[in-house]
């Protein structure tokens, strides 16, 4: 270690130091292994972090420098992505193909960011080959800066709950399933923390299946952060007798509305505000059940934990909390949907007014609209699209080939709209200018409820509609107060519309969420660049640490392993050098 360590570090340190200041660094060491687990009561492979299902919960602050070690000890390639961290100038850190080549077995890799000017809630997840579908993932906050205050009072403490459909086969059988033309089917349960439902039905819910309890004091106000993890359901998350009151959802504060429960749709994140003001005669239901299903059919699939008050007097039991009754209705859902707004004179993580920036009066520069449509054969092969358009990863990542010039990898000729031709596979990509301001129509022609995710931005969801999208939509647009997110749902047979502004330069993907289409290649890829800079002063250089593949595969050297403990150590060193060197840099000032 020594030696090596050291200079390394220190190398590192200046490097990052002038590109980022002297903003503080947080360090991660991130070991993904599988283990052995029965959340419902059925022994199953899963993906751990650091030993735990789900993984650990990264914690850091507005501008903080993050540094992850990530060893891959799964026996396949791994990227882990980090949903709705913007990756501010550094795509290279995104994490998904069209960026990054994966991280091989038993390789390390460190992925190194900056969470610039962003709050909230996040998480993060192996990108790859329908891994997140076996676990791997685990939350991601970030806190504001002492100096910013909360648009509301300090809560009592903070509560993270991830829910997610999950399946007893893991993510090779799911995708093997996938690759000989079939359906996933329904999922075999909800997990909540990953673990299976509290027995409060002797008959749907079998026993020695181990639950969640969250304990918590009375008159206390708790921060509780959701998020769904799952692989494609929409689920609708309740407390029994307690009110949600939104307060966040994917670093963008909303204006506080009280809520019985809320639809939480595949990919995204919300923090509600709670208030334990019951009188604790016994414990609390808390629920995430399927929407827009055959309850009857779905009833063994919910998930149940349990609020535990310290002065409880008893066991919660009974009927779970009544979800929305309106199984195959989205309406309320939609609404749902757009009541969330942001809350325009609430700081985010800047000290002025998120909603300063006035996006309804912007000229939009261009249009986009992506429609998706049922799986379909494409070569012999079951596959999704956009615009009719099944993409494949380029064997080279899309950043790496522009750099070094290759050829071919892939083209800059996505269509703005939906073609009338047959569906076909490509790796098309979207040309998008740098500063630009465009729309997109989120068109889903599709049988089931998606998500969308664009990796690098937020938006502005500023409509949603049944049926198809028309110039006309355009006069229900909320060009004022529309909530700012990165993962949005598009209703079976509706649309959903969004702003975005172009200045992110890199290129960032654009995905469904629900992991069988996005499986089956219903993505594809934004390419913003900045002609005009020459000096990467709008985007970062290739890493050091950069892994090459494909046409640059001849460019990758061997990997001399370093443990996780000495990368430990070695950050720990390196923290104290930092300190050091800002110290004399200022007594010499």
């Amino acid at each position: 270690m020594g030696a090596f360590c050291l200079l390394y570090w220190i190398c590192i340190g200046l490097v990052l130091g002038v590109c980022w200041g002297a903003d503080p660094f947080a360090n991660f060491n991130m070991e993904l292994s599988y283990i052995t687990v029965s959340p419902l009561g059925v022994p199953q492979q899963v993906i751990a972090v650091n030993g735990k299902f789900p993984g650990p919960v990264i914690n850091v602050t507005t501008n903080y420098n993050v540094v992850v070690n990530v060893k891959n000890k799964l026996d396949e390639d791994l990227l882990i992505t980090w949903s709705g961290i913007q990756m501010r100038r550094s795509s290279w850190q995104d994490g998904v193909l069209g960026t990054n080549c994966p991280i091989p077995p038993k390789w390390n890799w460190t992925y190194q960011f900056q969470v610039k000017d962003q709050i909230g809630s996040f998480f993060y997840f192996p990108s790859l080959n329908m891994q997140r579908a076996s676990g791997g993932f685990g939350s991601f906050i970030v806190t504001n800066r002492k100096i910013i205050s909360l648009p509301f009072n300090t809560p009592d403490g903070d509560i993270v709950i991830m829910i997610g459909d999950w399946y007893t086969r893991n993510h090779t059988a799911l995708r093997k399933a996938l690759d000989n033309g079939k359906e996933l089917g329904m999922p075999d349960g909800v997990l909540i923390n990953g673990k299976g439902p509290y027995r409060y039905n002797t008959t749907l819910v079998p026993d020695g299946i181990e639950h969640e309890t969250i304990h918590v004091d009375p008159g206390k106000t708790y921060r509780i952060r959701v998020h769904n993890v799952g692989v494609s359901t929409c689920l609708n998350f309740r407390i029994q007798n307690h009110n949600l009151l939104l307060a966040e959802t994917e670093g963008y504060y909303t204006s506080q509305q009280n809520y019985t429960s809320m639809d939480i749709h595949v990919g995204q994140s919300y923090s509600f505000l709670v208030t334990m003001d019951q009188n604790a005669s016994s414990d609390y239901y808390i629920v995430a059940s399927a929407r827009f299903v055959n309850e009857s059919l779905w009833q063994r699939i919910t998930g149940v934990a349990v609020l535990h008050y310290s002065n409880s007097k008893g066991p919660v039991a009974g009927p779970l909390p009544d979800p929305p009754n309106d199984a195959f209705d989205t309406s309320y859902s939609l609404n749902q949907a757009m009541s969330i707004r942001q809350n325009v004179s609430a700081s985010g993580a800047r000290p002025n007014p998120q909603g300063s920036f006035h996006y309804g009066s912007i000229n939009v520069t261009d249009v986009y609209v992506l429609k998706s449509l049922p799986p379909t054969m494409i070569n012999g092969k079951l596959r999704a699209t956009y615009n009719g358009i099944s993409f494949v990863n380029p064997d080279t990542p899309i950043k790496l080939t522009d750099v070094f010039k290759v050829k071919g990898a892939y083209k800059l000729d996505f269509p703005s709209k939906p073609l009338d031709r047959p569906p076909t596979l490509d790796r098309s990509v979207i040309n998008a200018t740098y500063k630009g301001f465009i729309e997109i129509i989120l068109q889903n022609n599709d049988t089931v409820l998606q998500t969308f995710h664009l990796d690098g931005y937020s938006f502005f969801v500023v409509g949603m509609g049944y049926g198809e999208w028309t110039e006309n939509n355009r006069g229900s647009y909320n060009r004022w107060d529309a909530i700012s997110r990165s993962t949005v749902q598009v209703f079976a047979g509706g649309w959903t519309a969004v702003f975005v502004s172009l200045d992110n330069v890199g290129v960032w993907n654009l995905r469904t969420e629900n992991l069988d289409r996005w499986y089956l290649g219903q993505e594809t890829y934004m390419r913003i660049i900045n002609p005009e800079d020459s000096g990467n002063k709008t985007e970062m250089p290739v890493p050091d640490n950069a892994l090459y593949c494909g046409a640059l595969s001849r460019m990758q050297k061997p990997q001399k392993i370093t443990s996780s403990s000495n990368l430990l150590v070695c950050s720990k060193v390196f923290a104290v050098l930092f300190v050091m060197f800002s110290t004399m840099m200022s007594g010499l000032r």
